[in-house]
C-alpha cells in the first residue's frame, strides 16, 4: 500500500472528472460533502434493467465512466466540496497485466480487486492504493506491482504527486 498526495489540485481534479483518465476503473462508492452529503453505492442493481439490456458490461460495481458527470455535476460550482472519497477498482481485464510484475503461482481468481482510493479532506488529495484478495495471500509481490503501476500510470498521465 502505497499513498500519493497530488501537488496540482485542480489539474488532478480535471482528468478526474472532465476526462478519460480513470476510466479503466469501476466505482465501489463514493462520498461527497457540499452543501449536502452524498453517498454513492456502486454496486450495480441488474433487476434495473430491462431483459434486453446488459448493465455495463455484467460489472459487478458501475464503471467510472458512467458515473463520473453525474459526480462532476455535484461537485463543480464556486464552492469547493468540503470533502469526498472514491473507493475505485481496476477494471477485471487489466488486473492480468499488472500481475505479470508479481509472483507467478498467484491465480487471477485470488485476486477480488486492486483497489484506488481517492480523498479529499479539505486541503489536500491522497491517492492510496491497496489490494483485496479472495483467500489468504502470503506473498506481497502483487502489492508492490500494483504500487510500481500506480506510480507508472500517474506519470503517464502528468499527475503531479509524492509519496
Amino acid at each position: 500500500m502505497t499513498a500519493f498526495q497530488i501537488l496540482e489540485m485542480k489539474h488532478f481534479m480535471a482528468k478526474l472528472l472532465t476526462e478519460d483518465c480513470f476510466d479503466s476503473f469501476l466505482l465501489e462508492k463514493a462520498s461527497v460533502s457540499c452543501a449536502v452529503s452524498y453517498e454513492i453505492d456502486g454496486r450495480v442493481n441488474p433487476e434495473f434493467y430491462q431483459d434486453d439490456e446488459t448493465p455495463d458490461a455484467g460489472y459487478l460495481f458501475l464503471p467510472w465512466k458512467s458515473i463520473r458527470p453525474v459526480l462532476f455535476q455535484m461537485i463543480r460550482g464556486k464552492h469547493t466540496p468540503l470533502s469526498f472519497k472514491f473507493v475505485l477498482h481496476l477494471m477485471p481485464q487489466y488486473v492480468p497485466g499488472v500481475m505479470k510484475g508479481a509472483d507467478p503461482s498467484l491465480k487471477s481468481e485470488q485476486v477480488q480487486a486492486l483497489v484506488l482510493t481517492i480523498k479529499y479532506d479539505g486541503s489536500a488529495i491522497r491517492l492510496t492504493t491497496g489490494t483485496a484478495f479472495s483467500s489468504f495471500v502470503p506473498d506481497k509481490t502483487l502489492d508492490a506491482q500494483w504500487d510500481k503501476t500506480m506510480r507508472q500510470f500517474l506519470s503517464r498521465k502528468e499527475i503531479a504527486c509524492r509519496e
